[in-house]
């Protein structure tokens, strides 16, 4: 990160990627980190000093660390408060022209010391540490977040759907066509590929889904996406959310995370001889990660404002069950049509949304798995239909369980679990439940409405 630890060769291969910049016209070079409240903090340098912020990096506070989402400082038992510095250090590998702002690049930072070692909570350093546990382990992890998220007017703080029409409806997809055109176009000359573009259900809201990379891409590429859509949005007048919740007691915004895990024998979701071909250790995975689910909703949707959108019989995934091509729990499997399972089945996490720092997302899952692997868990009964059809007694009888209904109950979950404090670091476990705690203190008795404008243009 400092001195010389740029190799010779890499530092060549820099100065042809800052010719070829300048050449496409950047000026300016934005380097991005996420906070454990999900929010997306941003420094910016002018390009020729980006082989020295390469190499040095730029400073950042620690005290985004136990930032609430509203920007409140508390303070954890490790982080948080005036003292200290990082240096924040653009991941070259992934810089890339933003093709909706003219002039930009954009990088992910990661967050080393002053001394150069690695900053124990940082979030993308988790990440990346459980893709090399799941290596380890003889596995490869393909991810990808789905995104949806609301178009409104501009000229307001209230919602007014950019667009009306039927949920998924061809008048809706009239009225976005040149934007998704552009936005597409955009999101191509960035290296992304796009697979799918449609009118969602909710009011003036679209989704939009990526390819599959690696759990680090996929949280980087969920950066990069975002970033793209809110700037093109503002090219057509319109202005994007990601907030779980524009309208109480409306379908709302998710960012559902797929994954799929292969190993030796392929996809272990694939060709194996258990339920719907699962081989056993892809089951013990998603055992694992279902064990889990009440503290992975304090990392994956665990903002006040969550909870809005986590109601039953909204295709939320709020109930701990698993299902195939089941959209009210919270794992779904997709096995795909007959003849694509080796590469089509994943599953899918759907009680995650947008104010999630995505790198704790991918590798607080990934953790939860890998924990099931280990254990040889096993999944318990499928469900099918809708669980909020069925009695208390009923649901008690198949095991059938709701997950947290606040942000108190995730955080403490979370702080209950030894697989994700263990995989964490007691720093970064104590910062994030900070976060969280000090949320739903300030946000447990704010009404629906308040907290839906508090949030709505935060994501």
């Amino acid at each position: 990160m400092t001195g010389d630890r740029i190799p010779a060769d890499e530092r060549a291969g820099l100065a042809d990627v800052l010719a070829r910049l300048r050449a496409e016209g950047v000026e300016l070079v934005e380097m991005s980190f996420v906070d454990n409240a999900g929010n997306v903090r941003a420094k910016s340098v002018p390009l020729g000093r980006l082989p020295a912020v390469a190499r040095f990096g730029v400073g950042a506070s620690p005290c985004f660390e136990t930032f609430t989402f509203d920007d409140q400082m508390v303070l954890g038992r490790y982080l948080g408060g005036p003292d200290g510095d990082l240096r924040l250090v653009p991941d070259l590998d992934r810089l890339v022209r933003l093709a909706a702002l003219p002039g930009w690049a954009w990088a992910p930072a990661d967050k080393f010391t002053q001394d150069g070692q690695r900053f124990v909570a940082c979030q993308r350093a988790f990440a990346a540490r459980q893709v090399r546990a799941a290596a380890d382990a003889g596995l490869a992890v393909l991810a990808a977040f789905e995104h949806e998220w609301a178009l409104g007017a501009v000229d307001t703080e209230e919602f007014v759907p950019a667009f009306t029409g039927p949920a998924y409806g061809q008048v809706r997809l009239e009225a976005t066509a040149d934007y998704a055109r552009e936005l597409v176009g955009a999101l191509h000359e960035q290296g992304l590929e796009v697979q799918q573009f449609h009118p969602e259900y909710a009011l003036g809201q679209v989704e939009l889904s990526v390819a599959a990379k690696d759990p680090l891409g996929a949280a980087d590429d969920a950066l990069l996406v975002r970033h793209t859509v809110r700037a093109v949005s503002r090219r057509h007048g319109w202005r994007a959310s990601f907030a779980p919740c524009l309208v109480p007691g409306g379908a709302g915004s998710g960012a559902h995370l797929h994954l799929s895990v292969h190993g030796a024998d392929g996809n272990l979701l694939a060709d194996g001889p258990g339920r719907y071909g699962l081989q056993r250790a892809g089951e013990a995975f998603l055992a694992g990660v279902l064990r889990e689910l009440p503290a992975l909703v304090a990392i994956g949707s665990g903002n006040p404002a969550s909870f809005l959108r986590l109601e039953p019989s909204r295709w939320a995934g709020v109930w701990q069950v698993w299902g195939r091509e089941t959209r009210e729990a919270a794992v779904r499997l997709i096995t795909g049509t007959t003849g694509t399972e080796q590469w089509a089945a994943n599953a899918e996490v759907k009680c995650f949304d947008a104010t999630a720092n995505p790198y704790l997302a991918v590798g607080a899952v990934l953790a939860a798995g890998l924990a099931g692997m280990r254990e040889e868990l096993r999944l318990p009964p499928e469900i099918t239909g809708d669980p909020a059809a069925l009695s208390d007694d009923e649901r008690a009888a198949a095991g059938i369980h709701r997950l947290p209904t606040n942000a108190s109950e995730a955080a403490v979950a979370l702080e209950g679990s030894e697989v994700l404090a263990d995989a964490l670091g007691e720093e970064l476990h104590d910062a994030i439940c900070t976060v969280r705690r000090a949320e739903a203190d300030r946000f447990g008795d704010v009404e629906p409405d308040e907290l839906a404008a508090l949030t709505r243009w935060r994501w």
